[in-house]
């Protein structure tokens, strides 16, 4: 096996790796780990992140007691036993075997109960988590990107049979607007995204450095409000890097908003150093074990198999956490309101954190950390 560069962590968390995790050699960060015993919180990295997006609220979550488990996701980093040819199988990458991976992992260490942390993508799939095993995962909270429930069956349609589903008339409506648009996630399940983003003109370092930059708060464009409905004209309010121009990559759209040399120098939560490790492993895997995750869920091909859960709801203790400057948590019009009304019986908080976009735990990590110690106290005392 090739050496890999060292990773350039804080002192206290450890990179290892874990082997047979449902087919995986798992590359796990880990901190609080010298104490046997303690309470463990698992994390959840998101797109185009990795467990190193963790980094900062790892030492706070371990000096408070807790054993903090942070692996690179099925498809990222260092984390190997899959594959991702686009022509290839999507199951693996489906929500219920990415749970299946988190429920491995713990298990593999040693625990019955753990507390689950999702960010960005890694929150559906901690959502997942909390719906189907509330009896393994004990708290759970999602940040950036809200839930609002599992899809609903086909309900009292005896004498009124369903339609087939009809492909969603909004992508050729964001395609028949003035400024003709499309949606990120449908493009990300396009064939040519990948090498659009791991041969981006500019390379992947710069291409990471924009895109980073973009949906943060020093972007300062990033005004999120909640949108009406799922239409063109309220999804074309979205940001570029959510509803992009219909002819250009993503490389191309977020080029244009690349920060000053002076803004990068200056940049606190993800100086070049700490950037260099994501540029490098993306340089070295491609973006499409990520890619794939996208494509299960625009494909609506496991739909069925979320279904499953129609009608559950999150009854474990739960917490939301988000930007104040993300977009993120009003993308897909209503869900943060679902998530609060319906979705989840024991939500217990719900935090915009001002001066964050997307990345809040890395543009704002004391925080984040602040917030999820004191979810964590309180979510003990909840029936």
């Amino acid at each position: 096996m090739t050496m890999l560069p060292d990773i350039p962590l804080p002192a206290g968390i450890r990179s290892r790796y874990v082997d047979d995790i449902n087919g995986l050699r798992m590359h796990v960060l880990e901190a609080g780990f010298e104490t046997k015993g303690r309470p463990c919180t698992l994390l959840l990295h998101g797109f185009p992140e990795l467990a190193f997006s963790w980094r900062k609220v790892m030492p706070a979550l371990s000096s408070a007691g807790y054993h903090v488990i942070a692996p690179d996701q099925r498809g990222y980093g260092r984390t190997t036993g899959w594959s991702a040819e686009y022509d290839g199988d999507l199951a693996p990458f489906s929500l219920f075997n990415l749970v299946r991976d988190a429920l491995g992992l713990v298990s593999a260490f040693g625990y019955r109960q753990v507390d689950v942390v999702g960010h960005d993508f890694g929150s559906p799939v901690a959502a997942w988590c909390a719906l189907m095993r509330p009896d393994v995962f004990r708290s759970v909270t999602m940040m950036s990107a809200p839930f609002g429930g599992a899809p609903p069956l086909p309900f009292n349609t005896v004498d009124t049979p369903v339609k087939p589903a009809a492909e969603d008339p909004v992508h050729r409506e964001l395609a028949a607007l003035p400024r003709p648009r499309k949606h990120y996630q449908w493009y990300y399940a396009t064939r040519p995204a990948n090498a659009d983003m791991h041969r981006a003109p500019q390379g992947v370092h710069d291409f990471l450095r924009a895109y980073y930059h973009h949906k943060s708060a020093d972007w300062t464009d990033n005004k999120p409000y909640p949108l009406k409905s799922w239409s063109a004209n309220e999804l074309a309010k979205l940001p570029t890097y959510y509803v992009m121009d219909l002819n250009e990559t993503m490389a191309e759209t977020v080029a244009k908003e690349m920060p000053s040399q002076a803004a990068i120098a200056a940049n606190q939560w993800l100086p070049d150093r700490e950037l260099g490790y994501y540029s490098a492993e993306y340089g070295r895997t491609g973006f499409q074990g990520g890619l794939q995750w996208y494509r299960c869920g625009t494909s609506g091909a496991f739909n069925s198999q979320l279904q499953l859960l129609a009608g559950r709801n999150i009854d474990i203790p739960s917490c939301f956490i988000s930007g104040k400057q993300d977009w993120g948590t009003y993308q897909r019009p209503g869900v943060f309101e679902a998530m609060q009304a319906r979705a989840c019986t024991k939500l217990l908080g719900c935090h915009l954190v001002d001066g964050a976009g997307h990345w809040v735990q890395q543009e704002q990590p004391a925080e984040v950390s602040r917030l999820l110690l004191d979810f964590l106290a309180k979510s003990r005392s909840v029936v």
